[in-house]
């Protein structure tokens, strides 16, 4: 079961750096440019819609979990699945964008610092707010889905996320003393490319949930039963259920979904975009 523990930290762990080194890259970029063009007295404002943004995500984080805990189990199912979907779609969205604006989010970034400083600090802590709120959120639904999947009682998806988040911290620190530098689009790339696999397995969970509250058909029409053969509280079932959210009876709508979401978005991310030219008049 070793193994299952850690494959869970390592997918949860995933999802905190991710997130967490794209938010910190945001804070880290808006805080050099008020350093090198000497508005450093803005910087407390940057840091107010930091904060105020931190406190929403878990905040909100918090308020999904406990609108679950009132609910029967019908009511659990439904809105467990219905939170795997949108993490789904958020985190779907994230990858796109992230891939979209990796090579020019430093001068849109600066751009907008750079307007937000003629209008006032209330445009500064606003535009720092939603800079890093999005993320949170996006985060804070993604991570409920994930803990929903790896099923109650145990911590290991928590300790993998604050892993992950801590990490991507010391780089994003690291990158902005310039102790490190590596190439941020191809780190997006592979955390991309393993993300839509923990999307599609966070997915195939939502269906699961979705049908357990008779809100989809089709429970019981099994695309395979390998409770014998490959179980999940074995260490490669666990495995596979901490990676892939790994069901060892898994429905055909289930199975499907996974397959068609993974055949369709990750050769739509790993295609890189054509750029296209323009000529000035």
């Amino acid at each position: 079961m070793r193994q299952g523990r850690t494959a869970v930290l390592v997918s949860n762990g995933l999802i905190g750096l991710r997130e967490g080194l794209e938010a910190a890259l945001v804070v880290s970029i808006l805080i050099a440019f008020l350093v090198k063009t000497d508005r450093r007295s803005a910087l407390k404002f940057v840091w107010l819609g930091v904060g105020v943004a931190v406190v929403l995500s878990v905040a909100f984080g918090a308020l999904v979990s406990f609108t679950a805990a009132t609910m029967t189990f019908e009511q659990q199912e439904a809105f467990g699945g219905g939170m795997s979907l949108l993490a789904v779609a958020f985190v779907t969205a994230m990858i796109f964008w992230m891939r979209r604006t990796a090579r020019t989010i430093s001068t849109e970034l600066r751009g907008r610092m750079d307007e937000a400083l003629k209008v006032g600090p209330l445009a500064v802590t606003v535009l720092s707010f939603l800079a890093v709120g999005r993320e949170g959120l996006e985060t804070a639904v993604f991570f409920y889905a994930s803990v929903q999947s790896a099923g109650g009682g145990t911590t290991q998806p928590l300790i993998g996320f604050l892993a992950g988040l801590a990490v991507a911290v010391g780089i994003a620190w690291l990158l902005y003393r310039g102790a490190i530098r590596f190439d941020l689009g191809k780190f997006f790339t592979w955390t991309g490319a393993l993300l839509v696999f923990v999307a599609a397995g966070v997915l195939g969970y939502g269906i699961h949930d979705l049908q357990e509250a008779a809100f989809l058909p089709g429970l019981n029409t099994l695309a395979f039963d390998l409770s014998e053969t490959i179980p999940e509280d074995s260490w490669f079932g666990a495995l596979l259920k901490g990676i892939f959210n790994y069901s060892q009876r898994t429905s055909v709508l289930q199975a499907f979904a996974w397959v068609a979401y993974v055949a369709i978005v990750l050769p739509l991310f790993l295609i890189r975009p054509r750029v296209r030219a323009t000529v000035a008049n």
